[in-house]
């Protein structure tokens, strides 16, 4: 077997991995949203405001670009976890063209008392990795990240 063909078969490994593990975290984020009583993209929009909001709130355009989504359908999902008391979002003090969007204490909440629950998923996938293998790892695929969006680029131009 050549040297071409063995990166290839490891190339197609590797998508193929990550394509299972896309599978089972969507599965995990399905759960979890349920538990809610919401929906999966909602539950991500969720995970992606606590993650970017540093106690001003953020704006939908911030999620949609965390997520890879159309802020539109951030700005639709939005409204009705604000009609579930999920969120609140209020005119940005910086551009009253924007809205900033915060999790309520009800969001809060839920998630805290996912927080066991989670922590033990977490250490069932990710058992035998300390966090300096987690820390190569999450580098190495940071990589691999902006180099597909660049080759998506390439590909949309047709240059590739």
């Amino acid at each position: 077997m050549s040297e071409q063909d063995q990166l290839d078969r490891a190339v197609s490994g590797f998508i193929w991995n990550i394509v299972e593990i896309h599978s089972q975290l969507a599965e995990i984020h399905k759960g979890w949203a349920e538990m809610m009583g919401i929906s999966e993209p909602q539950w991500l929009i969720l995970m992606a405001i606590n993650d970017l909001d540093e106690g001003r709130g953020v704006s939908g355009i911030a999620v949609a670009n965390k997520l890879r989504i159309y802020p539109a359908f951030v700005t639709n999902q939005t409204k009705k976890l604000e009609e579930k008391g999920f969120l609140s979002r209020v005119i940005s003090p910086d551009d009253a063209r924007f809205l900033q969007i915060s999790l309520t204490e009800k969001a809060q909440a839920e998630i805290t008392n996912l927080s066991n629950k989670r922590q033990a998923l977490n250490l069932t996938m990710f058992a035998g990795l300390d966090e300096a293998s987690l820390d190569y790892l999450n580098k190495r695929l940071a990589s691999i990240a902006k180099n597909s969006r660049l080759a998506s680029q390439k590909q949309s131009i047709g240059v590739l």
